[in-house]
């Protein structure tokens, strides 16, 4: 299928390994003039020499909304102008109620959640005047259905899902759709770290009966950058091989 994105620019936060990889891979073959981040020059090097079409990237910690904004400054002064962005940040430090305290939500807020909102409002206004623009934040399954141990990943991507349906609605007449996609357990390097190296898909409960493909996870952030899913806006899309079991 032609997503109907070649030639566009577009930004992955968090792009040097796992899903924002993946997608800036997907991007890439998509036809995207794709720019990534990662905390260090040697990551993100590596990553833009796997990615190839050109590719570019820059070093920047997204973890906070003041380096969430850098980069998309740095993304726009090394495209021109922004068509496409995708959220991505890794995950806050497991726990669950009994064992974090209050000062523990601060820093997670900021990094899964104000560092979302910061990115969105650095480069959203300038697509709502272009009436062209997608927003795409790789969030996780847990705001569905709760991860135990993970409370802290539940409690801020829960609220960046009501920031981004809140914006998808109130930026849809300007041709800018804002989406997530919601991860379940992929073959990712925060996955081993959770589960260890070989996941039991059966004891995970996955009922495609295996670990997800962070290429196939790509392809879907790539298509709801696409022409074809202009339509698509506000949707929060489980990608879980089906582990999520609510009717909604």
């Amino acid at each position: 299928m032609d997503l109907g994105i070649n030639g566009r620019t577009a930004a992955v936060a968090a792009a040097t390994a796992g899903l924002g990889l993946a997608s800036a891979q997907a991007l890439v073959e998509a036809g995207a003039k794709v720019i990534i981040c990662g905390r260090t020059q040697d990551r993100v090097d590596a990553a833009v020499a796997k990615l190839g079409g050109g590719a570019i990237g820059v070093a920047c910690d997204v973890s906070t909304a003041s380096g969430a904004a850098m980069f998309i400054d740095l993304a726009r002064e090394r495209l021109g102008s922004l068509d496409i962005l995708v959220t991505n940040g890794g995950g806050p430090k497991p726990g669950n109620f009994a064992s974090l305290t209050v000062d523990d939500y601060l820093p997670a807020l900021e990094q899964n959640l104000l560092s979302v909102v910061s990115m969105c409002e650095a480069a959203v206004p300038a697509m709502r005047e272009r009436r062209w623009g997608r927003v795409v934040a790789i969030t996780s399954v847990s705001v569905r259905q709760p991860i135990a141990n993970l409370i802290l990943s539940n409690t801020a991507r829960a609220g960046v899902t009501g920031f981004l349906k809140t914006l998808a609605r109130e930026v849809a007449a300007d041709g800018v759709t804002v989406n997530s996609a919601q991860p379940g357990i992929h073959a990712t390097d925060r996955i081993t770290q959770l589960y260890g190296s070989s996941p039991d898909a059966g004891q995970l409960g996955i009922p495609a009966g295996k670990v997800g493909d962070p290429a196939d996870f790509g392809r879907v952030v790539a298509f709801l950058c696409s022409e074809p899913a202009q339509f698509i806006t506000g949707a929060h899309i489980p990608v879980d091989g089906g582990s999520y079991a609510g009717l909604l």
